[in-house]
C-alpha cells in the first residue's frame, strides 16, 4: 500500500489466520477525553512513532504464523509484528497506553500518535514546562526503545492537528482541508449521492449548533 508521504506500506492478508484468531477486548481511546484534556493549554507538541507494529517483537510461538511467500518462492517469517494481523493495531494501541501511562496526564496518546501539551505553572513558564514535558516523554521513550519519525513530528506550535481536528489555545476548530472538500463537493442529483454528501458531512456536525435539525429543516420539502 502506498503511503500519503512517501514509500510503502507492507499489508499481508492473513484471512484464515484472522478467523481464527480471537478478538482483542481492548478500548479504543476516546478522542473527546483527548480533547478535552488540552482545554487549557497555550503550547503544543505532536509526535508520530516510527513504523508502530515494527516496534513490537513476535512471541516466538508465534512466529511460524506469520509466514507468508514470497515471490521466490520461499516463506517468510516476521520477527515484529506484521501489518494485517486482526489485533495488531489493538495490542500496539495496548503497548503504546501501558509504556507511556506515567506521562498520559500532558502527552496522550492514540494509537501512533502522542500529543503533548502545556501551560504556564508554579511560576514556570509554557515553553519551561513544555520542555520538562518533553524530557519526560523522551525518557520514557529511550527506556522503552520507542521511536518516532521527526519529519512528521511538530513541536512547540500554538496549535496542532488532532485526530481530524486542528486543537490550539482555547479553541478546536475543523480542518480547512475537510471543509473545502465538504464545500467543494458537487451538489446531490438523486438520493444515493445525496447520502453519500450527508455521511461526509457528519463531520462538522461536533462544529455547528442543532445540526441535525438543520440539515432535517433543508431536506423537508418547502410545502411543510
Amino acid at each position: 500500500v502506498k503511503k500519503a508521504q512517501g514509500g510503502w506500506r507492507i499489508v499481508h492478508a492473513y484471512n484464515k489466520l484472522n478467523d481464527a484468531t480471537v478478538p482483542a477486548q481492548t478500548p479504543i481511546p476516546r478522542k473527546d477525553v483527548i480533547i478535552d484534556s488540552m482545554a487549557l493549554s497555550t503550547i503544543f507538541s505532536a509526535l508520530d512513532l516510527r513504523d508502530g507494529f515494527y516496534q513490537i517483537l513476535m512471541r516466538e510461538s508465534d512466529i511460524p504464523l506469520t509466514a507468508v511467500s514470497t515471490p521466490s518462492g520461499m516463506l517468510w517469517e516476521w520477527l515484529v509484528m506484521p501489518q494485517g494481523l486482526k489485533n495488531a493495531p489493538a495490542t500496539f494501541n495496548r503497548c503504546a497506553t501501558h509504556l507511556l501511562r506515567s506521562v498520559r496526564d500532558f502527552a496522550p496518546s492514540y494509537f501512533d500518535d502522542v500529543f503533548i501539551h502545556s501551560r504556564a505553572v508554579d511560576g514556570k513558564s509554557e515553553v519551561e514546562m513544555h520542555k520538562e514535558h518533553h524530557r519526560r516523554l523522551f525518557a520514557l521513550m529511550r527506556k522503552h526503545k520507542i521511536y518516532a519519525n521527526l519529519k512528521k513530528c511538530i513541536f512547540g506550535s500554538s496549535e496542532i492537528p488532532v485526530l481530524g481536528c486542528l486543537v490550539g489555545k482555547n479553541s478546536v476548530r475543523p480542518d480547512p482541508g475537510k471543509v473545502r472538500v465538504i464545500n467543494e463537493w458537487p451538489t446531490p442529483s438523486n438520493v444515493k449521492e445525496l447520502r453519500q454528501f450527508l455521511g461526509l458531512a457528519t463531520y462538522l456536525c461536533k462544529y455547528v449548533s442543532n445540526y441535525a435539525g438543520k440539515i432535517r429543516q433543508g431536506l423537508l420539502p418547502e410545502s411543510i
